[in-house]
């Protein structure tokens, strides 16, 4: 019982997360080349603003959750354990990239205005655009992998043999 409670917590917390990283990634990517630099960042901001906080503590809640999955998985050479595995990688993958690629473009951001914007501002909106995609994907992948496992991979608990 207590797999199956951490298990409905862990695909609650991956699909929140991939769907702020989805939902970021979408609503701007069909059109951020259309946006002035004023709107690129009053967007940036407001966006940073509203996810920062939430999302500090849903992805190592994420993980951790994804973490006791594997760990109270009953069988661990299994196809839903791989998958859990997959999965655990993945997100920890869309949390390293935002840590160290997402988060100091965020910073940058947060501190322009349009008298002190950059003149590369368009090269690094297109990098951030890419990384968006790119941990969309991955959170994506770790979401899907996730659900395979607790829809297709049924596990048996292993008995003991002696008894």
């Amino acid at each position: 019982m207590a797999l199956k409670f951490i298990q409905f917590i862990a695909l609650l917390l991956l699909l929140l997360a991939t769907g702020l990283f989805w939902g970021t990634w979408f609503a701007l990517s069909q059109s951020i080349e259309n946006f002035s630099a004023a709107e690129f960042i009053h967007i940036g901001k407001t966006i940073i603003a509203n996810v920062a906080f939430p999302m500090r503590i849903i992805l190592p809640l994420c993980i951790l959750s994804i973490i006791l999955t594997a760990w109270l998985y009953p069988v661990k050479r299994s196809a839903g354990f791989y998958f859990i595995l997959a999965s655990l990688v993945l997100i920890i993958l869309s949390l390293f990239i935002t840590v160290f690629i997402e988060v100091p473009i965020d910073n940058q951001i947060n501190l322009w205005t349009v008298q002190n914007l950059p003149a590369d501002w368009e090269i690094l909106r297109g990098k951030w655009q890419y990384y968006h995609g790119l941990r969309t994907l991955t959170s994506i992948g770790s979401f899907s992998c996730f659900v395979i496992m607790t829809v297709f991979c049924k596990h048996k608990k292993v008995r003991n043999l002696t008894n």
